[in-house]
């Protein structure tokens, strides 16, 4: 499997897509048969900052500029970011990169979004083509490690998967994930997932969920990043999520077990606190979100791991 490959080709497909797209998305007939613009500029800035207890660190701040913007599923722009690196050892680095950023529909039933890009070295992002309701998607995303050795050496992985939705009963339903994930070097990692989820009540809008997530790594412990040849864990977590005009509220937490080659079993902890705007507003995309877990592709097991990220972005 060559990621570099599968990205470059994706990039060329997108760029045919984006400059499409707008001539498609600006245009709407009005009530009198002029043409008036469907969809208006917009503007943004997007931040992520991580830490974990060994002393890494992880900023991003980006600008994005999109010239077509119609909602959560319907823009095209593009988005400057500036990453700096501080792992636990070795020096802090900075990265430039550029995004091209779109997302649109292919028809009443299925979305698609990208954000692919560089940093000068090679090519980055994400990519998802996914059912409107969520219940299938296909996806890929590409990033440097963010250890010494990744950042020195640029070490990157490449993490292709499908996930698909099956319904038990009108309550309960089971998520499953399929991926492989490519690092730089020799090692390919095979990633499962299944989630079953249990409405506990849905007027108030709390879940329990039962989740199970393996990965097998083919060349175990190759670079400095954290790649036992088997993990293990398995986690229930309690989900509340409300809405408020439109406003999605949610918060989660999780305690459980975990286990890789070469350890015991230990205990694993999840929390994650969500707000977002309305995925119906077509003036403003809005997100606040604080994440935290005790295992890291950096650290391992019980290496605690804090994630906050927020954007906004508005129409003119």
């Amino acid at each position: 499997m060559n990621g570099v490959r599968y990205f470059s080709t994706l990039c060329v497909a997108l760029g045919i897509a984006a400059i499409a797209l707008p001539s498609q998305a600006f245009a709407q007939s009005t009530e009198n048969g002029a043409e008036e613009p469907a969809s208006k500029p917009a503007a943004g800035t997007e931040l992520l900052v991580s830490t974990d207890s060994e002393g890494t660190k992880v900023s991003k701040l980006a600008g994005r500029a999109l010239w077509s913007f119609n909602g959560k599923d319907d823009y095209a722009g593009i988005v400057v970011e500036r990453a700096w690196f501080t792992p636990v050892a070795g020096e802090k680095q900075k990265f430039n990169r550029v995004y091209l950023d779109v997302a649109n529909k292919l028809d009443d039933g299925w979305r698609w979004r990208a954000r692919v890009g560089t940093d000068g070295k090679t090519v980055l992002g994400s990519a998802e083509l996914r059912r409107a309701d969520w219940s299938r998607s296909v996806f890929i995303e590409r990033e440097i490690i963010e250890t010494e050795q990744g950042l020195n050496r640029r070490i990157y992985y490449t993490f292709i998967g499908a996930s698909t939705d099956i319904p038990v009963d009108q309550n309960s339903s089971l998520a499953l994930t399929a991926g492989v994930q490519e690092f730089s070097g020799k090692n390919e990692r095979l990633h499962l997932r299944g989630r079953f989820v249990q409405v506990l009540n849905e007027e108030v809008g709390l879940s329990a969920q039962m989740d199970l997530r393996y990965y097998h790594s083919t060349e175990p412990k190759e670079f400095d990043y954290f790649s036992p040849a088997n993990f293990v864990r398995a986690m229930p977590i309690l989900q509340l999520r409300r809405f408020n005009a439109g406003w999605m509220y949610l918060a989660a937490g999780g305690l459980g077990v975990q286990r890789s080659t070469g350890s015991s079993w230990q205990p694993a902890r999840f929390a994650q606190l969500r707000i977002e705007s309305p995925r119906s507003s077509k003036k403003i995309d809005a997100f606040v979100e604080l994440a935290y877990s005790n295992d890291s592709i950096v650290g391992g097991l019980n290496y605690d791991h804090l994630q906050g990220r927020a954007g906004f972005t508005v129409a003119f």
